[in-house]
């Protein structure tokens, strides 16, 4: 009926639903056959409180000092089945001399006690029940046996476990029905998994219970992660190609050719390769970067520090500085490999153009902003709104290919943030990112 598979879901799931069940049938059972014994004993304890009562007023009326029901031969002993003993003073009496050594010790005690005596296998329920009769005082046990009952209720209680046993049954098939249906969207789940690899389905369905829509969710958004990450490799190699294509032609061809390559030639194809090299790195790192939806974690202060100590050892003539402020243990949403690229970008960019210093500054307000600025010659203001276009140089006297820029103004608006250029207070350029609070994590990353 189900398909139960060693260490599955529905196995683990039948197993605690089954063992809970049962544990709850075997305390109900065993609570059900005290509570039967216990009601079964009060009921015996009030018919012998009623027995005792009307036996006392016969003995208060008749003044007999030696009640007939005390006698042996009583007719009421043999009819009720119940044990009398009597004790008037010194005179003591009982209907079964039998048990007089088990129950004398009972004779002395509190009044109105039921008691539980054993003889002989044998199960007998006594009460015992103190009087005054005409200035003399005595004890009346008045006692039944106990073992019929006893029988009556085992029995009771086996055929009531037998019938909890048929619950318990039906009760398990109906926790497999139970588990099997509230199961059955991870079954529509593995499925969708199964279409989603075979290329029959490119998103998940949503329409899954409460608890697993989080999940559905997540996979959705890896996997339009991968589908954006696909796309961006795709354009880069696309991009790179294009790039490539005249700058190797040019270079095959002057290889090719039968002229001799005299030093100006050779300075010339060492550029076309310089650059061909530069485009082949800028694009393959464009390629590596990830995008949202990856679910890592950056440590800021951390990858800064990395940073900072590269760019010192690239640009050792120009001073690095930092300010976190109250920062320092800032966590965000992105993963590394993009952050140390966004940042990279600018960092690299103010190295080459700063006269002696750059800095870095974060800060959170309303968003976590990253201000990086540098004391170089700067960009004149009619030229800012060009920085960041795909191929953009705005010196050729520099090295570069212009595409780093544009790499940062398309990382950043992956995560939903964005970049100003505008003239820092220190002569040079002044780059500000700014990427939405939601980004915050409160989750440091491991390692």
């Amino acid at each position: 009926m189900f398909r139960i598979r060693r260490n599955s879901l529905r196995l683990r799931l039948l197993v605690s639903l089954g063992a809970v069940s049962l544990l709850v049938m075997a305390l109900t059972w065993f609570m059900h056959g005290l509570l039967l014994r216990e009601t079964a004993r009060d009921f015996l304890g009030d018919r012998l409180r009623q027995e005792a009562e009307y036996r006392l007023a016969q003995l208060r009326q008749n003044a007999d000092p030696v009640p007939a029901p005390t006698l042996p031969s009583s007719l009421s002993a043999e009819v009720f089945h119940h044990l009398y003993v009597l004790k008037r003073g010194t005179r003591l009496t009982t209907s079964h001399p039998a048990w007089l050594p088990a129950l004398a010790p009972h004779l002395d005690g509190p009044d109105e006690s039921l008691l539980d005596v054993h003889l002989e296998g044998r199960h007998l329920l006594v009460l015992r029940r103190t009087f005054s009769l005409e200035g003399t005082a005595g004890v009346l046990l008045i006692g039944e046996s106990f073992d019929s009952v006893e029988e009556g209720l085992a029995a009771l209680h086996w055929w009531i476990g037998a019938i909890a046993g048929l619950v318990l049954l039906a009760l398990s098939l109906l926790n497999g029905l139970a588990v099997n249906a509230a199961l059955r969207p991870l079954d529509l789940l593995q499925r969708q998994l199964a279409e989603l690899r075979n290329g029959q389905r490119q998103r998940l369905r949503m329409k899954v219970p409460q608890e697993f829509r989080p999940l559905v969710s997540q996979l959705n958004r890896l996997m339009d992660s991968q589908e954006r990450r696909l796309v961006r490799s795709r354009n880069a190699v696309a991009d790179l190609s294009h790039a490539l294509k005249t700058p190797l032609t040019a270079v095959m061809q002057a290889l090719r050719g039968k002229r001799e390559l005299d030093e100006a030639r050779r300075e010339r194809l060492l550029t076309r390769l310089t650059l061909m090299q530069e485009l082949m790195e800028s694009h393959l790192r464009q390629a590596r970067l990830a995008g949202p939806g990856g679910g890592q974690h950056t440590r800021i202060k951390r990858e800064l520090d990395q940073l900072f100590d590269m760019f010192r050892s690239l640009y050792p003539a120009k001073h690095f500085n930092m300010a976190l402020g109250d920062a320092e243990d800032v966590c965000i949403d992105m993963e590394r490999q993009d952050f140390l690229e966004m940042i990279g970008i600018v960092l690299d960019n103010a190295g080459k153009w700063a006269s002696e210093s750059v800095w870095l500054a974060l800060t959170l307000n309303q968003c976590v902003e990253l201000k990086i600025q540098d004391d170089g010659p700067g960009v004149p203001p009619e030229w800012l709104p060009l920085l960041g276009r795909r191929g953009q140089r705005l010196d050729e006297g520099r090295p570069g290919n212009g595409i780093g820029l544009s790499i940062l103004l398309e990382l950043v608006e992956q995560y939903q943030g964005e970049v100003s250029f505008q003239a820092a207070s220190t002569g040079g350029l002044e780059v500000t990112i700014r990427l939405p609070l939601a980004m915050l994590s409160a989750k440091p990353p491991i390692g």
